[in-house]
């Protein structure tokens, strides 16, 4: 995943980065709002020897399939 990426997925990413990796807080997760650099760093500082195994989580995460939406059709 990179800065373009996460900066356009912020609100969907964040809810499901904090249920996996519960160290997140809601003030860790106001002061990244979308941005990768400060998103890296907080993963460093949070889960130093995981970084790896997490940024590997935000890519697999980043490649699923989006949900599928219902659309109502009007008659």
């Amino acid at each position: 995943m990179n800065a373009e990426q996460l900066k356009g997925q912020w609100t969907q990413f964040k809810g499901e980065l904090k249920q996996q990796w519960g160290k997140f807080t809601d003030a860790d997760l106001l002061q990244i709002e979308g941005n990768y650099d400060k998103f890296i760093g907080k993963v460093q500082e949070l889960y130093g020897e995981k970084k790896d195994e997490l940024l590997k989580w935000a890519d697999r995460w980043h490649e699923k399939p989006a949900p599928a939406v219902a659309v109502e059709k009007t008659p």
